[in-house]
């Protein structure tokens, strides 16, 4: 069992919030993988993944949809039970979506619940800071464990300026540290860092108790996150800078539905060896019921 888990009294193999906390004290990195569906979190975890996220980013790699603003909460519930059903050792994150925690606390505790009961998620993530602090607060006083997202946050990106690094100047280098700050003080439980200068995320994580998950954010975080369709080769180009891909898996299906295609058309799909057969006595009386009918 990986070290996160390790002594936090849960069920055989589960990680643990402690966990996560006691590897930042130790110097170990965690990996957090993005899912979206049962299959999925079933390699995610046989993979020893610690946190999996069913991320938001759900509506443009799996939904089609142009970003994340319009995914909606029950679109998400869908999601993240699937992936729940099949995640026996990885904490299951659920993306709460634009439009679900914005408003209120009461909103945001409300959608947070239904995460936890509907979605059977282990954490909740938002985004942003400010008043979104506050929402985390609220969410956390419910006995709910939030993850906070500061950084390139998509859900608002047309006010960053589009999809771009942030924090690149000092004076929002420093804004990015004290918004750390304050989701920590609001009791996060941990925070993703996204497409920030790797010296600005080396300072947060130096200065913050709970773990800090990077996307684009350098190695000095105290964990790492990647969509799944981009670490597999699932997304078409141009990928963000911060992608690696560690599998062309689209090539693979190309070349597996183009002999699929070629072997239905030729004859040569389906085989022998992919039928069923009637015992010999029952094809009898078959073929005599049919003889029968073509005679009227």
């Amino acid at each position: 069992m990986s070290g996160p888990g390790a002594g936090s009294g849960t069920a055989a193999g589960k990680v643990a919030l402690p966990g996560l906390l006691e590897a930042k004290r130790r110097g170990e990195k965690v990996a957090m993988v993005t899912a979206y569906d049962a299959p999925s979190a079933r390699l995610a975890d046989a993979a020893g993944i610690e946190l999996i996220l069913v991320g938001d980013t759900a509506a443009m790699v799996v939904l089609g949809l142009d970003s994340t603003v319009p995914v909606s909460l029950d679109e998400m519930l869908v999601l993240t039970r699937a992936v729940s059903r099949s995640a026996r050792h990885a904490l299951v994150v659920g993306d709460l979506p634009f439009g679900s925690y914005e408003l209120s606390d009461e909103q945001a505790v409300a959608s947070a619940i239904r995460m936890v009961k509907e979605g059977g998620v282990d954490l909740v993530k938002l985004e942003g800071a400010g008043r979104m602090a506050d929402r985390i607060r609220a969410i956390a006083e419910s006995n709910i464990a939030v993850m906070g997202h500061v950084g390139l946050t998509p859900q608002s990106a047309t006010r960053l300026g589009g999809f771009r690094a942030q924090g690149r100047d000092a004076r929002a280098a420093l804004a990015l540290l004290d918004a750390a700050c304050a989701i920590e003080d609001a009791g996060a439980a941990a925070v993703v860092l996204e497409a920030i200068p790797a010296t600005v995320a080396a300072a947060i994580s130096a200065r913050l108790t709970i773990p800090t998950i990077g996307i684009g954010a350098g190695g000095a975080c105290d964990g790492q996150v990647l969509v799944w369709h981009d670490l597999l080769g699932l997304t078409p180009e141009p990928l963000p800078r911060f992608v690696q891909r560690y599998a062309e898996l689209a090539d693979e299906i190309a070349a597996a539905l183009d002999s699929y295609v070629a072997d239905v058309r030729s004859g040569q799909f389906p085989e022998s060896r992919h039928t069923y057969t009637m015992p010999a006595e029952e094809l009898e009386r078959f073929q005599a019921a049919l003889a029968a009918r073509e005679r009227g």
